[in-house]
Protein backbone atom coordinates (compact mmCIF):
# COMPACT_ATOMS: atom_id res chain seq x y z
CA UNK A 1 0.00 0.00 0.00
CA UNK A 2 1.24 3.48 -0.86
CA UNK A 3 2.36 5.88 1.84
CA UNK A 4 1.55 8.85 -0.40
CA UNK A 5 -0.42 11.34 1.70
CA UNK A 6 -1.70 13.17 -1.38
CA UNK A 7 -3.77 10.13 -2.36
CA UNK A 8 -5.82 10.60 0.83
CA UNK A 9 -7.04 13.94 -0.53
CA UNK A 10 -7.24 13.27 -4.26
CA UNK A 11 -10.88 13.20 -5.39
CA UNK A 12 -11.93 11.65 -2.07
CA UNK A 13 -14.51 12.89 0.40
CA UNK A 14 -14.57 15.10 2.31
CA UNK A 15 -11.85 17.01 0.39
CA UNK A 16 -12.34 16.10 -3.29
CA UNK A 17 -9.13 17.98 -4.12
CA UNK A 18 -7.60 18.04 -7.57
CA UNK A 19 -4.02 16.83 -8.07
CA UNK A 20 -2.41 20.21 -7.34
CA UNK A 21 -4.44 20.76 -4.19
CA UNK A 22 -3.71 17.21 -3.03
CA UNK A 23 0.04 17.84 -3.17
CA UNK A 24 -0.36 21.14 -1.31
CA UNK A 25 -2.49 19.54 1.41
CA UNK A 26 -0.14 16.57 1.78
CA UNK A 27 2.80 18.94 2.20
CA UNK A 28 1.04 21.11 4.77
CA UNK A 29 0.62 24.06 2.42
CA UNK A 30 -3.05 24.81 2.99
CA UNK A 31 -2.22 28.41 2.10
CA UNK A 32 -1.96 27.28 -1.55
CA UNK A 33 -5.27 25.37 -1.75
CA UNK A 34 -7.29 28.24 -3.16
CA UNK A 35 -4.58 29.28 -5.61
CA UNK A 36 -4.43 25.74 -7.01
CA UNK A 37 -8.18 25.09 -7.07
CA UNK A 38 -8.30 25.40 -10.88
CA UNK A 39 -5.05 23.57 -11.61
CA UNK A 40 -6.32 20.02 -12.08
CA UNK A 41 -7.18 18.13 -15.30
CA UNK A 42 -4.55 19.86 -17.40
CA UNK A 43 -5.51 23.39 -16.33
CA UNK A 44 -2.28 24.27 -14.54
CA UNK A 45 -0.25 27.01 -16.26
CA UNK A 46 1.22 25.89 -19.61
CA UNK A 47 -0.71 22.61 -19.35
CA UNK A 48 1.68 21.27 -16.73
CA UNK A 49 0.67 18.33 -14.60
CA UNK A 50 -1.08 19.84 -11.57
CA UNK A 51 0.91 17.70 -9.15
CA UNK A 52 4.14 18.95 -10.70
CA UNK A 53 2.88 22.54 -10.69
CA UNK A 54 2.10 22.32 -6.98
CA UNK A 55 5.52 20.81 -6.30
CA UNK A 56 7.10 23.77 -8.08
CA UNK A 57 5.14 26.19 -5.90
CA UNK A 58 6.40 24.46 -2.76
CA UNK A 59 10.10 23.87 -3.38
CA UNK A 60 12.66 26.70 -3.40
CA UNK A 61 13.00 28.38 -6.81
CA UNK A 62 16.63 27.30 -7.18
CA UNK A 63 15.51 23.65 -7.15
CA UNK A 64 12.71 23.99 -9.71
CA UNK A 65 14.68 22.73 -12.70
CA UNK A 66 15.78 19.62 -10.81
CA UNK A 67 12.17 18.96 -9.78
CA UNK A 68 11.05 19.17 -13.42
CA UNK A 69 13.87 16.86 -14.54
CA UNK A 70 13.16 14.27 -11.84
CA UNK A 71 9.44 14.31 -12.59
CA UNK A 72 10.03 13.91 -16.33
CA UNK A 73 12.52 11.10 -15.78
CA UNK A 74 10.03 9.22 -13.59
CA UNK A 75 6.94 9.79 -15.76
CA UNK A 76 8.14 10.50 -19.30
CA UNK A 77 6.55 13.95 -19.61
CA UNK A 78 5.58 17.04 -17.62
CA UNK A 79 2.38 18.14 -19.35
CA UNK A 80 -0.94 16.60 -18.35
CA UNK A 81 -2.12 15.76 -21.86
CA UNK A 82 1.12 13.96 -22.72
CA UNK A 83 1.15 12.10 -19.42
CA UNK A 84 -2.38 10.81 -20.01
CA UNK A 85 -2.51 10.25 -23.77
CA UNK A 86 1.03 9.30 -24.76
CA UNK A 87 2.68 7.98 -21.59
CA UNK A 88 -0.48 6.46 -20.06
CA UNK A 89 0.59 7.63 -16.59
CA UNK A 90 -2.25 7.66 -14.04
CA UNK A 91 -2.80 10.69 -11.84
CA UNK A 92 -2.00 8.60 -8.78
CA UNK A 93 1.52 7.95 -10.06
CA UNK A 94 2.05 11.66 -10.74
CA UNK A 95 0.96 12.41 -7.18
CA UNK A 96 3.32 9.81 -5.72
CA UNK A 97 6.29 11.08 -7.74
CA UNK A 98 5.60 14.77 -7.03
CA UNK A 99 5.16 14.17 -3.32
CA UNK A 100 8.34 12.10 -3.10
CA UNK A 101 10.33 14.81 -4.89
CA UNK A 102 8.97 17.57 -2.67
CA UNK A 103 9.71 15.58 0.47
CA UNK A 104 13.28 14.98 -0.70
CA UNK A 105 13.77 18.68 -1.46
CA UNK A 106 12.39 19.90 1.86
CA UNK A 107 14.51 17.65 4.07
Amino acid sequence: MSTCKALQYFRKDPYRYNCAQSICAACGRDDLLEATSNCGTGKAPDGLCGALYAALLIVPDDQSQDVVEQFKKANGAIHCIQLKKECKVPCQQCLEVAERIVNEKLV
